[in-house]
């Protein structure tokens, strides 16, 4: 996996800890629910209320993950894109498939371990197959396999919603993609979980002014 989705031998997610999730239920077998969340977040919200997406999962959903909220995979996908004018992989939600953020991740490791489908992807001629199919180089961990299988398999993943990963990274919106940037980053609702990626500063709360 690391060779598909990372940037170069010893960028920051080439590193085996980026590739973890893929296989956690075989490294795991004695849980059967795992929640997996990068160190840049803050709760604004009670976690048990993030546990009970759990029982959201359709019967083929084997993990929660939150769409991207940078237009990150119709860069990556550009190529792609250009050749299939009317494609949606790469495009915004509702409807594109927008590519995935890893940063919060809820992991049903019974389902995983129990679907012949993810545990067939998780295999490096597949991924090498789907990445020349869609014309795809990754350099972000594990949810460039997410977004990658996504594109056939979209019946694999529950969507979380974004007020449960909401990303502050602008990255793209000063590179290239400000026509189309508030497709992809508006998230309306109550944040439950802010993330700060790309050492954004995530805000003051109202809990820690108490």
């Amino acid at each position: 996996m690391q060779k598909f989705f990372s940037y170069q031998p010893g960028a920051y997610y080439s590193d085996a800890l980026f590739f973890l999730s893929i296989v956690i239920h075989r490294v795991l077998p004695q849980l059967h629910r795992v929640v997996l969340l990068d160190s840049d977040l803050k709760f604004n919200a009670d976690v048990a209320e993030l546990f009970t997406h759990f029982d959201k999962f359709s019967s083929s959903n084997i993990m929660g993950i939150a769409n991207d909220a940078q237009p990150v995979y119709r860069h990556n996908f550009h190529m792609y894109r250009n050749k299939v004018k009317d494609t949606m992989v790469g495009g915004p939600p509702p409807n594109g498939t927008t590519g995935f953020n890893s940063g919060v991740l809820l992991l049903d490791l019974d389902k995983m371990r129990a679907s012949q489908l993810y545990n067939s992807l998780i295999s490096s001629q597949v991924v090498e197959n789907l990445s020349q199919k869609y014309m795809f180089k990754g350099h972000l961990g594990d949810q460039d396999f997410y977004t990658l299988i996504s594109v056939e398999h979209m019946e694999l993943f529950y969507v979380l919603p974004c007020t449960w990963n909401r990303q502050l990274c602008t990255w793209w919106k000063d590179n290239g993609y400000a026509d189309v940037f508030d497709q992809y980053f508006t998230c309306e609702g109550h944040i439950n979980i802010y993330h700060g990626n790309c050492n954004t500063q995530i805000p003051k709360l109202e809990w820690e002014t108490n």
